[in-house]
């Protein structure tokens, strides 16, 4: 079994990667072979609306057209048994490059017929995996949950399955009196991190385990 993650945060070693390396060990002990990309690494740009999957007759296989560094990323994503995608939440949504490659990943996987036909010949399962600021109280309260849980059922439906990993209240700096960020109490932000990030570790884990095994 194979499982591409997917790291749509420009930091490493940081919250969303950390998580997605936590998911990435769950599936490696459930047997999985994995790959994980980063997307700041990758020269590329959203959907153009070239219409090339769209083209009757087409071999594009559920794969966006336009020759770049996501290409040879897309193959292996429709090859894959599962993918995981993990990203910051910037200004109330997923980052710009996660959003770009979320868009070229999904809209060659559809055709618009009436019968609905998706070009997905391998179903998937998937997570996608969000960071933020946002205490968990308000994930509701602002619309978050509804948002999000709703990018991964138009995941879910076009792939295969998808479940979510929120982890709120994150810390952010290394050190927050180099920074005007008077708003965050560092002392509250410290704590929580010691609380309960290794929760969201543990979570993380737990998620990479169950796309590989299905439990």
């Amino acid at each position: 079994m194979k499982v591409i993650l997917i790291n749509g945060s420009p930091r490493k070693n940081w919250n969303t990667h950390n998580l997605l390396m936590e998911a990435e060990n769950g599936a490696k002990e459930a047997g999985a072979e994995t790959e994980l990309f980063h997307l700041y690494d990758l020269n590329f740009k959203d959907c153009r609306s070239c219409f090339a999957c769209k083209l009757k007759g087409n071999q594009t296989n559920g794969v966006c057209a336009i020759k770049d560094d996501l290409k040879p990323v897309y193959e292996k994503i429709m090859d894959a048994d599962g993918l995981i995608i993990g990203s910051p939440i910037y200004y109330g949504n997923l980052t710009g490059e996660t959003i770009s490659f979320f868009n070229r990943l999904i809209f060659p996987t559809m055709h618009y017929e009436n019968d609905g036909v998706q070009l997905v010949k391998k179903p998937k399962r998937c997570g996608l995996i969000m960071t933020m600021n946002v205490q968990e109280t308000m994930l509701d309260q602002i619309g978050y949950r509804e948002r999000f849980d709703g990018v991964a059922k138009t995941i879910g439906n076009f792939l295969g399955s998808c479940e979510t990993l929120y982890s709120c209240d994150t810390y952010q700096f290394t050190d927050y009196q180099k920074y005007y960020a008077g708003m965050f109490d560092e002392r509250h932000k410290a704590e929580h991190r010691d609380r309960q990030f290794p929760i969201d570790r543990k979570n993380a884990f737990a998620l990479g385990r169950r796309i590989v095994s299905g439990e």
